[in-house]
């Protein structure tokens, strides 16, 4: 195969909005729709890589909108180069648009989806595939009312889930209760606690010892305070005896080396899309090489980019937690073929590149060579 053939040819973009069977609430705002945009990247000899930029403005910042003047700005600059040089492309997107992560995102994810496609290879063995197994993912609980969210808990156990992610960080006595009446009626779950920024150190403190009764069934807290305040996250896990995973302090390898010096966290939360897919698995990477732990986590995502995620916790070692339950959450799977859920597993796929497509409109922005 000669090096024209492999060059990227076109790229074709469209968004989709897709209902949630419930209202996503977190700490810092509420989600009723997975506002995605999907990327479909075509080789010169044809081949297809599918991506996906789906952002989380109350939690990123950043919009669908500014994803997709990003993308139609950064596709350009792909155009003509062969898909084996998709580091140095990456690295290219990376320095052109550092604050548009999930535009780089889609366009990466559909890179490498094509390469490993035209390879013949699975995405997972892109990253060593180290650890090609069925994983257990956690299920999220979104901040409700008590009897809404026994009702979800009641739904998601009757499927094989036993982690639960509560959504907290809006109101201590609300939070302790909610987990409280769940822990009450299900003692054999475990949870994590993603305050999405929303604690103060207080807060978060009055918290951990409002739950101190079932403390063992506590398995971290996820982002309690503000980004910035890696003293804070610090001292929640010498005060508390909680593990702590940093999440939206992660944004780029420079703050994650800037946690482990400051021993603010005992996880390092990767995700796609708050820094793009060659930076995740650059700050995995170095995650493991600091003695950290990982776990692996999302927006509000289709099986395109989760499945993206997923091939990392199978081409790496080290993800402990798995948290890659949004694409349940949706009201219908726009996606075919990939890793498939079964109750609570997610199980892997054999297929070239991600195994996935998604079939376009009949309208959609269109950049070609």
């Amino acid at each position: 195969m000669n090096g024209r053939t492999r060059v990227i040819e076109r790229i074709d973009c469209w968004p989709m909005d897709i209902p949630l069977t419930d209202p996503f609430v977190v700490a810092t705002g509420s989600r009723t729709l997975a506002e995605t945009l999907f990327i479909r990247l075509t080789l010169a000899d044809g081949t297809r890589g599918y991506g996906e930029s789906a952002p989380f403005p109350e939690v990123g910042g950043e919009t669908r909108a500014a994803s997709l003047a990003a993308v139609d700005r950064l596709g350009r600059t792909m155009l003509g180069y062969p898909a084996d040089q998709f580091k140095d492309i990456a690295r290219q997107l990376r320095d052109e648009a550092p604050d548009e992560p999930a535009a780089r995102c889609a366009l990466e994810t559909a890179l490498l989806d094509a390469y490993s496609r035209e390879h013949n290879l699975p995405l997972w063995a892109v990253w060593g595939a180290a650890d090609v197994r069925e994983r257990e993912t956690d299920i999220t609980l979104p901040i409700e009312t008590p009897d809404k969210t026994l009702a979800l808990a009641r739904g998601w156990y009757a499927k094989g889930f036993r982690l639960f992610k509560m959504k907290i960080g809006k109101d201590v006595d609300g939070d302790v209760h909610r987990l409280e009446a769940v822990q009450r009626e299900f003692p054999d779950v475990a949870f994590i606690g993603d305050a999405n920024q929303g604690f103060t150190r207080e807060e978060c403190l009055a918290f951990a010892k409002g739950v101190s009764a079932f403390r063992d069934r506590i398995v971290l807290l996820e982002q309690p305070l503000v980004r910035e305040d890696l003293e804070g996250l610090a001292e929640i896990r010498r005060k508390t005896g909680i593990a702590v995973a940093a999440d939206e302090s992660v944004r780029s390898l420079a703050d994650a080396r800037q946690v482990a010096a400051q021993n603010a966290a005992d996880y390092i939360n990767i995700k796609i899309m708050k820094t793009g897919v060659l930076a995740a698995h650059e700050i995995a990477s170095f995650t493991l090489a600091s003695g950290l732990k990982l776990m692996v986590g999302g927006m509000v995502e289709t099986r395109i980019a989760m499945g993206c995620s997923f091939s990392l916790a199978l081409g790496m070692k080290g993800f402990e937690v798995i948290d890659l339950d949004t694409p349940l959450l949706l009201d219908h799977d726009p996606v075919k073929g990939g890793y498939q859920y079964s109750g609570s597993r997610l199980l892997p796929w054999q297929d070239a590149g991600l195994g996935m497509t998604v079939h376009p409109p009949d309208r959609m922005l269109t950049l070609c060579l």
